[in-house]
């Protein structure tokens, strides 16, 4: 497909990146964005050669959330418009949220309102210090209905109250502090970070990535059931003599890199 809003690039170790690609409009998403995102993730996760996904925004920020204009569009639907606009995002959410791959999002100026539900949908999210979040959308009389599981996910549900209510901006060291990012870098040493993220991620199996992924949507909170219990121990035996695990434990008796870190 041709993308218009948003880039999807590949490299040769299986790395995929989508970028938001509205510079011009701070990367803030509309209803084009959300559609592209959608056939985005539906062709990465049907690609077994992508092993890791990123999430970028070209410019200087990484989103500034919802279009304006589209913003003016949606304040003139009825309510069942709305509700359809409202379960493609959440779709869209969902769908980013359990995608097989591995995802980080990289974060860079702004990223404000629904740009934190993409945030929050990742695995884990590196960013910049001077970064600057915010769940804006009480200041415009809105609550971040759709990204709200999400955020309390990934910040807490006392910090994700706080936030939500008072709709105040934090940095990339306040968001490291509550859990939204990983790590926080210098501004001009984010890239460089991205490459040693992905470096690191790519050492590893990955279908084994893949199955781990699977497993802690599986865990949850880690509340200790019969029937979880049931399921890691034969989430292990299945791995284990998979090709991957067994070639994995072969490397590693062996004393040499496995297959896949010889791409």
């Amino acid at each position: 497909m041709s993308y218009h809003t948003i880039e999807l690039e590949r490299d040769a170790r299986g790395l995929a990146t989508i970028w938001l690609s509205r510079p011009d409009k701070n990367n803030a998403f509309n209803s084009r964005v959300i559609n592209e995102l959608h056939v985005a993730l539906d062709e990465i996760q049907g690609d077994t050669t992508i092993r890791l996904v990123c999430l970028r925004g070209r410019g200087k920020h990484f989103s500034a959330g919802a279009d304006l204009l589209w913003m003016q569009q949606s304040a003139q639907l009825d309510l069942a418009a709305n509700q359809q606009d409202a379960e493609v995002l959440g779709e869209l959410m969902h769908k980013l949220y359990r995608l097989p791959q591995p995802t980080l999002a990289i974060v860079q100026g702004a990223a404000f309102g629904g740009a934190l539900g993409l945030i929050s949908c990742c695995d884990m999210a590196i960013g910049a210090v001077d970064a600057r979040f915010s769940l804006s959308e009480v200041r415009i009389g809105l609550a971040p209905a759709v990204i709200s599981p999400y955020v309390v996910q990934a910040i807490g549900e006392r910090a994700a109250r706080r936030y939500a209510l008072t709709a105040e901006c934090f940095d990339g060291q306040r968001a490291r502090d509550l859990g939204l990012l990983a790590e926080c870098y210098p501004r001009d040493e984010l890239d460089q970070a991205v490459e040693a993220w992905a470096a690191t991620l790519l050492l590893n199996g990955p279908l084994a990535m893949r199955a781990c992924k699977s497993l802690l949507h599986e865990v949850g909170s880690g509340a200790l059931t019969p029937d979880l219990r049931r399921y890691t121990e034969s989430a292990i035996a299945r791995i284990r003599v998979s090709p991957e695990g067994q070639e994995g434990l072969r490397a590693f008796l062996e004393k040499r890199k496995p297959s896949w870190q010889e791409q």
